[in-house]
């Protein structure tokens, strides 16, 4: 077999990312993914000061807008873009989608992406959604009673601490400092401070998961836009650059039991690109569907070595005002999971930390942003993961 040379990954000239969007999340909403969606792109072309007719590129990620699909929405808002992409990644959808805007604006086939990602949530989409969310879950998973996430994660959960001495102290911890974090989010769905006693006496849901450990299904919408550095800057606009990008699936297939990620995979690439190192990150923002997976993604990020996540937790605070500011708008676990908007929330936040918009408590002296996602769980493992490093700059 001939050896193929895969091209090198490369950074990113004259992007710019801006207008982070959240539309307020809503436990139970009987509003449509639709009339989310058509809020956040309402809301993107309000802040830029320009008409939703100006997008010419489109990207959206929506697990409940059937029986339509990305291009059935253009019909529905008025649009008319040239370029149009779907991204149904879950939680590394934002990262994709940042992407492939980037690379499109790059090339001329778009100048202003509005990328946006909305669901509802219905007192029973949560079912409907676990028992269609893939061929595996309807043939070998669902009809056997198997529960959706929370089952996934209590495997990844319990292989981990056994195999790495991690203990629910440990995430506990975790989840007791996004909490922090989100009382100072105006947007967050938990409002009441978080104790390490009431995580751990919370009730189990599926062990070694307790009750503080699995994120809150809600409705809502969360955007931003990617367009060029002089577009930015003409319309006044706050801007992130996108140092670097990787983007992995399936990775690690014959690990009998997800214990790493996809980034594990590209990471000495993503820093490479983007020239600097992990101690130049100011604050990080993980996918955080379950605590477990964020302490994987500290090791797979390059924080530390594979099995020291738990000591990394020990040793370091995670509060935007500590030594290590961390899903600063309370995460998921914390500000809520509106669908596929949840793979968003952590893109916006840090775009709003360093363009200094931020609605949480801002993190001192931030520029640069390490962002991850994590999605698509298949029983004992995610298929989706990526990473981007994003950089402050002026309007």
């Amino acid at each position: 077999m001939p050896q193929i040379r895969h091209k090198p990954r490369r950074g990113y000239e004259d992007v710019a990312v801006c207008v982070p969007v959240t539309i307020p999340y809503e436990r139970y909403a009987t509003k449509t993914a639709h009339w989310w969606i058509a809020r956040a792109l309402s809301e993107l072309a309000g802040r830029a000061g320009i008409s939703h007719r100006d997008f010419d590129g489109l990207s959206v990620s929506s697990f409940s807008l059937a029986p339509d699909s990305a291009v059935g929405l253009t019909q529905h808002l008025g649009l008319s873009p040239r370029w149009l992409d779907a991204v149904p990644m879950g939680g590394a959808s934002a990262v994709v989608a940042l992407r492939r805007a980037a690379r499109a604006v790059e090339a001329g086939d778009a100048s202003i992406v509005a990328c946006v990602a909305g669901d509802a949530n219905e007192v029973d989409s949560f079912r409907k959604l676990l028992s269609s969310f893939s061929r595996f879950a309807q043939d070998a998973s669902y009809p056997y009673g198997y529960g959706g996430p929370n089952g996934s994660f209590a495997l990844l959960t319990d292989h981990y601490m056994r195999s790495y001495g991690a203990t629910r102290e440990d995430f506990g911890k975790l989840c007791v400092a996004q909490r922090d974090n989100a009382l100072t989010n105006p947007h967050a769905i938990m409002k009441k401070p978080l104790t390490l006693d009431a995580y751990l006496e919370a009730r189990p849901i599926a062990d070694p998961i307790h009750l503080f450990d699995c994120v809150m299904p809600c409705a809502g919408a969360e955007a931003f836009l990617v367009t060029t550095v002089d577009i930015a800057r003409d319309l006044g606009l706050a801007f992130a650059r996108p140092l670097a990008t990787i983007e992995r699936h399936n990775p690690f297939p014959d690990d009998p039991v997800q214990f790493r990620g996809g980034w594990a995979m590209d990471i000495d690439e993503l820093y490479a690109v983007a020239g600097v190192a992990p101690d130049a990150i100011d604050l990080v923002e993980t996918y955080d569907d379950y605590p477990v997976i964020v302490m994987m993604q500290f090791e797979d990020l390059g924080f530390c070595r594979k099995g020291e996540g738990p000591d990394f937790v020990r040793s370091h605070s995670f509060t935007n005002d500590g030594s290590f500011p961390h899903n600063t708008c309370g995460g998921q676990l914390s500000a809520g999971q509106a669908g596929a908007a949840g793979g968003y929330l952590g893109l916006v936040e840090a775009l709003r930390q360093v363009t200094g918009q931020s609605l949480s408590q801002p993190v001192p002296d931030a520029k640069r942003a390490l962002v991850s996602g994590f999605g698509m769980i298949n029983y004992d493992r995610g298929l989706c993961s990526g990473a981007v490093i994003l950089e402050g700059d002026a309007p």
